[in-house]
């Protein structure tokens, strides 16, 4: 006997499209009416399973996260909406996580790859510039695709934020990447680092808090998205204040990326450039924050495009199912509509994957 559950509605399948209502079947969409009677009614506004697109399961201060955390950091996203996570590095390998059905799907970048002692110790691998396209090249051959390198961070011999592998060193590892199969996304706060990747070729920009005037047009026309981590950006503050006395330039500079940040995206959207919402959840940021994420986004690009970039958008660039016909039911029920009011994905009413509840504040269905 097939397991159904109505969905009454509205239901949000793609950006701009509303259905007045839907089902799961067996864990499936449809949109025909089915002969049998549902065993649940769900209430309420119906829109895909919510995209953090940079996220870190398995990444706590100072390292990996034992299994148990690990789990813990999947349910706190999952219950507040995400389901499907692409990983943007763990010391941990959680590709166990990819066979539970009540944590997001998981898309994996293996461990992310930084400057010998230019980075938080412990959290990634870190290697000489000589190493750099070796380590990408192993680390494509065990994540889901993309690989992700720290191409800029604090040089405190500088006292300032400084790019961490030279231009040739950058191309030399975005090409072993592409020989793989691999995408290349980077973290960059820096002005200095950004012309080096583009002139690389890499496909994703991760807080991009440096972006100028001119790189803008290069994004565009080579498609490379950004995800902007505005609530990772939000501690900027905090960093600067703690490095005031030691380094003044980087504080200032922290200072200065933070106050233009809603600026800088809301001119790289106007212009075309795709953005996409993730969290940075993991040793700093607690795990199931996407809602203020999309907030923050929507102070920038409005409501609609900030969902956007956690719903249809973000699905489609990962190639993931959205809520078309035999699509799986992975879907988020919400209480108000969340193009008009984002703040709504705090609270959802039920979360399912496969058409099985696995989260939500609404403790039983109708």
């Amino acid at each position: 006997m097939s397991r159904i559950i109505h969905l009454t509605g509205p239901v949000l399948p793609e950006r701009g499209v509303k259905r007045a209502e839907a089902w799961a079947v067996d864990g499936r969409i449809t949109y025909v009416r089915p002969v049998a009677a549902p065993e649940a009614t769900l209430a309420g506004w119906v829109l895909p399973g919510l995209v953090d697109a940079h996220c870190h399961l398995g990444l706590v201060a100072g390292g990996a996260a034992d299994d148990g955390a690990t789990l813990a950091q999947a349910r706190a996203d999952a219950a507040a909406g995400v389901l499907l996570v692409r990983d943007c590095g763990s010391p941990a390998d959680t590709r166990w996580l990819q066979a539970r059905d009540d944590v997001p799907r998981l898309v994996r970048a293996g461990r992310h790859i930084a400057r010998s002692r230019r980075y938080l110790r412990g959290l990634a691998l870190e290697v000489e510039p000589e190493g750099l396209a070796e380590a990408v090249r192993k680390e494509a051959r065990t994540g889901d695709g993309w690989v992700k390198i720290v191409a800029d961070w604090i040089d405190r011999d500088a006292g300032d934020l400084a790019p961490a592998f030279a231009p040739a060193v950058v191309r030399e590892a975005v090409a072993a990447a592409h020989a793989e199969g691999a995408r290349v996304t980077a973290h960059t706060f820096s002005a200095e680092a950004l012309d080096p990747l583009l002139d690389a070729g890499v496909d994703c920009l991760e807080h991009a808090t440096g972006l100028l005037p001119r790189h803008i047009p290069r994004l565009a026309d080579a498609g490379v998205p950004i995800v902007p981590t505005l609530v990772n950006v939000a501690t900027f503050p905090e960093i600067a204040a703690r490095a005031e006395a030691k380094f003044p330039r980087y504080a200032a500079r922290m200072r200065a990326l933070w106050e233009r940040r809603h600026e800088r995206i809301a001119a790289a959207h106007a212009a075309g450039v795709r953005i996409y919402a993730g969290t940075d959840a993991g040793s700093v940021i607690a795990h199931g924050r996407i809602a203020d994420e999309v907030v923050e986004l929507a102070v920038a690009i409005g409501a609609e495009a900030a969902l956007d970039a956690a719903a249809w958008g973000a699905r489609s660039w990962l190639g993931a199912a959205g809520l078309a016909e035999g699509d799986p039911a992975d879907v988020v029920v919400l209480a108000a509509d969340p193009r008009r009011d984002p703040g709504t994905l705090a609270a959802p009413l039920h979360v399912l994957r496969d058409g099985m509840r696995i989260a939500g504040t609404r403790a039983q269905a109708t």
